[in-house]
């Protein structure tokens, strides 16, 4: 566990000065996220742009110093809801954010909630939050997971492909993304794996049924560590010549370095890009390369993103936290400048936003990232809001 706080209090008491601020008048947020096993460097990379995000905000919320809290869920359930039952009963933090997996979300959610707790997911998006068990504490920076893949499903009808063969993680995310992809697909599924999470990485045997099926494309949803060994092994299987890729997910800015002319051209939608003409943006990515020598990842855009969301709140309430309908207001207000540009919540809190078809590309430094194709979505609501019964 690793602990920020901005605070003068410690070097005005080292000076005999008397403390004008202590860590009980900081804004307290815990933040939950993997920083160990093979997926750590996602969780670096969200802690990076949370860092990135106070030091924009001067280390200060409405007059208050700023206290983060990191916790590694270690990539387990289990021990994703320990970490979260520590930071709202132990550390009573305002705020409980972070959350890459939808399977450590899903097990530590009540936790945050029913000890009287905001939770903003900074990646996470399973179905069930964001339908029949949407919380009226419960927000998200990111997305739900069906979004992506249905824009993803609609670019493959657009491109011509009638047959298409899908490859995901079998767990609570892989498997929405594969309905999203199929809800808006218009041609044949002729072929579907879904593979041991977290522990397969070897996916030649997938593979080699792929070659044999003779797909238009093969569709992949595999984040982190696994993402990179698929791409691999794709290459290795000499599968480019026959089978387009399209993925989601599964190529960042974490993955690109690792696998370089791989991914050179491969095609993924998102609902942002590094190249996005936004000047939170702009800014974001800029000082983020400045200090880092990378382009952030979408991971590192939405954690950014929720310091700030949680700073307009913060700012609306004039620091006062006491008000818990006051605050819940602000979140839903979400008055804040976004890297993604307009911001604006769903009634099941989770955003409204455009959408957009990203192509893997060098820039003028020989550094690979993502640029923006088109757009694919406007003002996209994500398909379980229905199923949501707030207001």
């Amino acid at each position: 566990m690793k602990k920020t706080l901005i605070s003068m209090a410690s070097a005005l008491a080292l000076l005999g000065a008397p403390a004008l601020a202590t860590a009980a008048d900081a804004v307290k947020i815990g933040f939950v996220t993997t920083l160990s096993t093979g997926s750590g460097a996602i969780g670096e990379d969200m802690r990076n742009a949370v860092e990135l995000a106070i030091e924009h905000l001067g280390g200060k919320m409405a007059g208050r110093d700023i206290d983060v809290i990191y916790e590694d869920d270690a990539f387990k359930p289990e021990v994703g809801k320990q970490k979260t039952d520590k930071q709202v009963k132990k550390d009573n933090v305002d705020f409980v954010a972070g959350y890459i997996w939808s399977h450590v979300l899903m097990a530590s959610y009540k936790s945050a909630v029913d000890n009287g707790k905001f939770l903003i997911s900074s990646n996470a998006g399973p179905s069930a939050l964001a339908g029949k068990l949407c919380h009226p504490d419960v927000f998200s920076t990111s997305w739900q997971n069906d979004q992506t893949t249905m824009a993803m499903g609609d670019l493959l009808n657009q491109r011509g492909i009638k047959k298409l063969y899908i490859m995901a993680p079998n767990y609570a995310a892989g498997k929405n993304m594969v309905e999203g992809v199929e809800r808006t697909f218009k041609g044949e599924v002729i072929g579907k794996d879904m593979t041991k999470f977290p522990a397969q990485l070897d996916f030649s045997a997938e593979l080699a049924k792929v070659r044999a099926a003779e797909p238009d494309a093969l569709f992949v949803f595999y984040p982190g560590r696994h993402g990179v060994q698929l791409l691999t092994q794709y290459a290795q299987a000499d599968l480019a010549k026959t089978v387009p890729l399209y993925t989601a997910f599964t190529i960042d800015s974490l993955s690109l370095p690792r696998v370089g002319e791989q991914a050179l051209g491969s095609l993924m939608t998102m609902f942002w890009s590094p190249d996005l003409d936004v000047p939170a943006n702009k800014k974001f990515v800029s000082d983020f390369k400045a200090k880092h020598g990378t382009y952030p990842s979408h991971y590192a855009a939405q954690s950014y993103d929720t310091i700030m969301l949680i700073n307009s709140a913060v700012e609306k309430v004039k620091g006062d936290l006491s008000n818990r309908d006051a605050v819940r207001d602000a979140l839903k207000a979400a008055e804040f400048d976004s890297i993604r540009g307009d911001f604006k919540f769903g009634h099941n809190h989770l955003p409204i936003q455009d959408f957009y078809l990203r192509e893997v590309v060098k820039d003028a430094d020989g550094m690979y990232t993502t640029k923006i194709v088109a757009k694919v979505y406007e003002d996209h609501q994500d398909p379980y809001a229905a199923e949501c019964k707030m207001n």
